[in-house]
């Protein structure tokens, strides 16, 4: 079976985490790295193993022949420019999220791809977690009914304790709460539903807190969502809190709830109507980008791109149906109103 063979672009903590991932599922490995700063090789191949060329040209990265696919692990700001570069030399991508700052780039992205017929693995990894498996495998055997309302909310502050806030607090590099880290709650939220969202209002705050007044955009944001079908969901996004990271899942159906690890439902007979019962799961309750299951959406992307099928759950498809929605979301909080999806995508 064909080995991949990966180059990264950027050398931070995100891209220490893809490398290992990468290298750990035994169906590619990481044979080159970009830095805009000068790196020590040696000092690369002794932490991850193996032999990585270290580049400070991006164009020569990119001219390496043997590269199959290339991950942009830089900030989001320089996410468009990295993107456009990996999928004009005909490489497959993986980048973090967000895919770009705002929806226009988003789209020069996947038209980019499109055009250059490479496959795009988007960082949602959070789809690919132990929680969201089993989550998924409760609405899958229709153990809650037919899902009338849910909401996702991410609960994180990112203050000057948190490695991001040194970059996170400019517009320029974190646009919004929901584009900084938010994100997983709204593409999470997309795809318990299920369904395309018809409206959004969004409203914005920020804490008075000394510790995030640096921040150049408001830090806590509420979405309501008016699905197609009638539906409804709701994601708060609060990178200002001062509390432990929470990331709450709550969906409620015809038959039943779900509620984070916990679930009541009329399916199973016999079950105590006043008490939920416990789901054997792991939960998305660190932050620490070490612990998020990279390698499980890795191991997907490499088997697509093996059997020629398009990335599951985190490519472009559903990354861009998730960045419509926090640019309609972002624009609400913005122009104080409801936006219609419609408005997004008649210029797409």
């Amino acid at each position: 079976m064909k080995k991949f063979h990966v180059g990264i672009i950027g050398y931070g903590r995100a891209a220490a985490a893809h490398i290992d991932a990468i290298n750990a599922t035994g169906q590619a490995k990481v044979s080159a790295v970009y830095s805009s700063r000068e790196l020590d090789s040696k000092q690369v191949n002794n932490r991850h193993g193996g032999a990585i060329a270290c580049y400070n040209d991006l164009g020569s990265l990119l001219a390496d022949t043997d590269l199959d696919i290339v991950s942009v692990c830089t900030y989001p700001h320089d996410h468009i420019r990295f993107g456009l570069a990996v999928a004009q030399a005909g490489k497959h991508l993986i980048i973090e999220k967000p895919l770009a700052l705002n929806l226009e780039d988003c789209r020069r992205i996947r038209d980019a791809a499109e055009k250059a017929n490479v496959e795009v693995c988007v960082c949602f990894e959070y789809r690919f977690s132990n929680q969201f498996e089993v989550t998924r495998s409760v609405i899958d055997e229709n153990l809650l009914g037919k899902i009338h309302y849910g909401e996702v909310d991410y609960y994180n502050g990112i203050g000057p304790w948190n490695n991001q806030y040194r970059w996170n607090t400019k517009k320029v590099s974190g646009g919004s709460s929901l584009l900084s880290a938010g994100c997983h709650a709204m593409d999470a939220l997309l795809y318990c539903m299920d369904a395309d969202v018809m409206t959004v209002s969004s409203y914005a705050t920020a804490s008075v807190n000394p510790d995030f007044h640096k921040y150049e955009y408001a830090t806590t944001s509420v979405t309501l969502l008016k699905f197609v079908d009638g539906r409804v969901g709701k994601v708060a996004s609060v990178i200002d809190c001062i509390q432990p990271y929470y990331f709450h899942v709550h969906l409620v159906g015809s038959e039943g709830s779900l509620l984070d690890d916990k679930l009541h439902t009329k399916r199973i007979r016999g079950l105590d109507k006043t008490q939920w019962t416990r789901l054997s799961m792991k939960k998305l309750d660190i932050s620490d980008i070490d612990d998020h299951p990279y390698q499980t959406q890795f191991t997907a992307f490499f088997n697509a791109l093996t059997s020629g099928k398009p990335m599951p759950l985190t490519g472009l498809t559903q990354a861009m149906k998730t960045h419509t929605v926090i640019a309609a979301a972002d624009l609400s909080a913005q122009e104080n109103r409801p936006v219609k999806l419609s408005e997004l995508r008649t210029s797409a």
